[in-house]
């Protein structure tokens, strides 16, 4: 459901009135940006600032520059931005902090990243402690400086420029403005070639064309603490990329000029090297028994490995990687490092030439593989070119100096499985008692059961399938311990769109017996909307399959028409053309669709209406009951469910009526029993719905689902995580058959319904209490 301004009633009478404009103006945007956790910092950080007492600007600034920062780089830098301005306050006037704010957005959408952008605060503390009369100048050039300075280029600058002028406050002003030479020249020398935020999108969109799937990519301040900066590396299926390349020349101010690899080249090299190893790797190796040097043969070799799958489709990577390695050099080897490049350059060349015998060895073992589709290759042969080794006079390998000089190469954190050891789960996994859970027969449970009190903790759990009832009569365990009994866990994969892979049984959906409610609510919805069902009744009754229908004047049928017949013969003695239609066909009308109505329980849905007293699941229960008034009537075959969900170990599933169950008192019971609570995870309910559909033996099948909001948990911190995964959800029940439709009860809901559940396949409410009419009536324009 969509979040209100009115519900932050009590913090917006704590800002000034200008503020408060601007809130409002703003609002729909930050309610799109922002979480509901995001909008509680974002408002409270506002009113944090405007306690400060620094001027209305700075709280105006705030609300209309953060949804752009929470854009850029995630809400989670928030209360780090508030805290830094909060710890400032005491150290530079309103007008700068004004400015930090208002420049924020610009920091944030040529950083491209949260940890580079809190590395950008930190440069700002430093300044306004070294530098303070510098800082005005230098934000009001931000966008220079940013657009030619990765962020470890702009700290040096700065850097530089505080201790020159360290006591010389016209010289911080000049520097820190860019009117001096000597801000300038540093500048210059600080300068990269070609930064990863202008080539970002053209690196998303080239990787998608090369590999048929997206990477999800992101910039380090490589050179934060040094020029030389650092290699690539994958961490948790995101690859990391230095923010700035240079051009690279092989052999320095002396390289040709059509020897120069660009920084847009280079990226593409990198960027295609690490998604070879996210494409060609299933698993990872481990480095047990191994020394860092047997560990450094082996990265080498599977390198090649990945990059020599790579080049087996797309040929012309070779040349792109050839150029980036150091200049062939076939003079004896001086130490293991120059061993480790020269087999690396050789496994890489079509033709290697290399005379050294380790680096030929290494050749013949890598090509003598008929299948490179396993890296265990890599360690086999690392291993025993390692033994090799051993006999060679070289000095020992040290891992700070002999490593691989290919830039574009990462530093293949990704090859190893980490080993670290994890006690508790150590504990757990070989003296923790193993909880036991079988079903049992009632006279298993009547004759050995030990204590039927147990808490969840116990040895053993016995299941029976109905319910036990003790000596007091019409009591039953379940009910004297307030539990309701959960179903056999139900587990489902989950869709992340980052990584583009599923993530296998990662959804845990336990299915709940629905509570009970008074029967005379579902009496008074009935009372209460005479009007809308009278107003159905016609429309029903024209819907009822009407058993055999007989189709006259018919070419080919089951038996002669003889009204048509007759009414031919007199035609062919009158000497006019006869109607050749005299045959009569039966027909059998009937409607061979199974319907399924999944329902939204999330804690949104006991929100009260505005402007009225009842709550949207008092007008979904309305809607339910007309609309299984009128299937029941139709005679299609229908199923009731409902979902809600706290975390994904525990997606709650309610069937209030299966298809093969009558529509009777009990249903309405429990649909009178529907309360909301938690979350909305929407993609593992559609699977486990479609489990049920794909039971029915219809020709047509669909799903309804009726929501208010879009999906969410509690822990899901990414808006976007749940969405790709339901529309991941509903492409799956496309292919197996099942049509699924939204009802969407958000009115800002057009921004993402459409991308879950397709152009055509929803509706959204405008009028939340049309509801009750709208479900029946959109229900039979569909099936008719």
């Amino acid at each position: 459901m969509a979040i209100h301004l009115e519900e932050y009633k009590e913090i917006l009478e704590d800002l000034p009135h200008d503020a408060q404009d601007v809130l409002e103006a703003s609002w729909h945007e930050a309610a799109r940006v922002f979480s509901s956790r995001g909008l509680d910092n974002y408002l409270k950080g506002a009113v944090a600032l405007h306690h400060l007492g620094r001027g209305d600007d700075l709280v105006v600034t705030y609300l209309q520059e953060m949804p752009e920062v929470a854009r850029a780089i995630g809400e989670d830098t928030l209360p780090d931005v508030v805290t830094f301005l909060l710890s400032m306050a005491s150290k530079t006037s309103g007008q700068v902090l004004t400015l930090i704010v208002g420049t924020a957005p610009l920091a944030a959408q040529r950083l491209g990243d949260e940890s580079l952008f809190r590395a950008y605060l930190n440069v700002l503390q430093v300044m306004l402690a070294q530098a303070p009369r510098g800082l005005r100048p230098m934000l009001e050039n931000l966008d220079r400086l940013l657009t030619q300075l990765t962020l470890g280029g702009f700290r040096r600058w700065v850097n530089w420029g505080a201790q020159a002028y360290k006591s010389d406050f016209e010289g911080q002003v000049r520097y820190f403005s860019l009117q001096s030479p000597d801000a300038l020249s540093v500048l210059q020398a600080e300068r990269k070639g070609t930064l990863f935020v202008d080539v970002q999108r053209r690196l998303n969109i080239y990787l998608r064309a090369m590999w048929g799937r997206d990477f999800f990519l992101r910039p380090t301040a490589g050179d934060y603490e040094s020029r030389e900066g650092l290699k690539p590396y994958i961490e948790r299926f995101v690859i990391h990329i230095a923010d700035a390349y240079d051009d690279y020349r092989s052999q320095g101010d002396e390289t040709p000029a059509d020897a120069v690899v660009s920084g847009v080249e280079l990226y593409r090299a990198a960027a295609n090297h690490c998604a070879a190893h996210l494409v060609f790797t299933q698993k990872p190796l481990s480095m047990e028994t191994l020394d860092i040097a047997q560990m450094a043969i082996i990265e080498a070799v599977e390198d090649a490995r990945v990059e020599a799958l790579a080049c087996a489709q797309f040929p012309n990577m070779r040349s792109s990687w050839l150029a980036l390695h150091p200049p062939a050099d076939y003079s004896e080897p001086e130490s293991v490092g120059d061993l480790l490049n020269r087999l690396a350059r050789a496994l890489l060349e079509l033709d290697p030439r290399d005379p050294h015998p380790w680096v030929q060895q290494g050749v013949a073992l890598f090509h003598a593989q008929e299948d490179l589709s396993s890296n265990q290759i890599s360690w086999n042969i690392g291993v025993e070119l390692s033994h090799s080794l051993a006999t060679l006079p070289l000095p020992e390998f040290n891992p700070r100096t002999d490593l691989l000089r290919a830039i574009y190469r990462d530093d293949n954190r990704t090859v190893w499985e980490s080993e670290e050891y994890d006690l508790e789960a150590a504990l757990e996994a070989t003296w923790a008692p193993k909880q036991v859970r079988k079903k049992v027969s009632l006279i298993e449970m009547v004759n050995t059961l030990d204590y039927e009190f147990a808490g969840d903790d116990a040895q053993e759990i016995w299941v029976l399938p109905t319910e036990f009832y003790l000596d007091q009569e019409g009591v039953t365990i379940n009910e004297l311990e307030g539990k309701t009994p959960v179903s056999d866990p139900f587990h489902y994969h989950e869709w992340d769109y980052q990584i583009q892979l599923e993530r296998p049984s990662w959804v845990t959906v336990l299915e709940r017996q629905p509570k009970l409610g008074d029967l005379e609510t579902i009496e008074r919805i009935i009372v209460d909307h005479k009007p809308v069902i009278s107003r159905l009744k016609f429309l029903i009754e024209s819907m009822i399959p009407q058993g055999m229908q007989r189709l006259r004047r018919q070419e080919d049928g089951d038996e002669l028409d003889i009204n048509a017949a007759i009414r031919a013969m007199v035609d062919i003695r009158t000497g006019q053309q006869p109607d050749t239609r005299i045959m009569m066909r039966y027909k059998r009308n009937v409607r061979d669709l199974a319907v399924m109505v999944l329902l939204d329980m999330s804690e949104s849905a006991n929100d009260k209406v505005r402007g009225h007293d009842y709550s949207i699941m008092d007008l979904t229960r309305s809607a339910t009951v007309l609309l299984s008034d009128a299937l029941d009537r139709i005679g299609d075959p229908f199923a009731l469910h409902g979902f809600c969900s706290d975390g994904r170990h525990d997606v709650h599933y309610y069937r209030f009526k299966d298809f093969d169950q009558p529509y009777n008192d009990l249903v309405k019971a429990r649909l009178a029993g529907m309360q909301g609570s938690y979350s909305t995870r929407m993609g593992a309910a559609l699977r486990h719905a479609g489990e049920y559909l794909a039971q029915q033996h219809k020709n047509k099948k669909i799903l309804f689902i009726i929501t208010d909001g879009e999906p969410a948990d509690n822990d899901t911190r990414d808006p976007q995580y749940l969405r790709h995964d339901a529309k991941r959800a509903v492409e799956e029940l496309a292919r197996n058959g099942v049509s699924t439709y939204a009802l969407s009860l958000d009115p800002h809901a057009d921004q993402y319904v459409s991308r879950i559940f397709g152009a055509n396949n929803f509706t959204v409410l405008d009028q939340v209490e049309r509801l009750p009419e709208k479900l029946p009536m959109l229900y039979m324009g569909l099936t008719r």
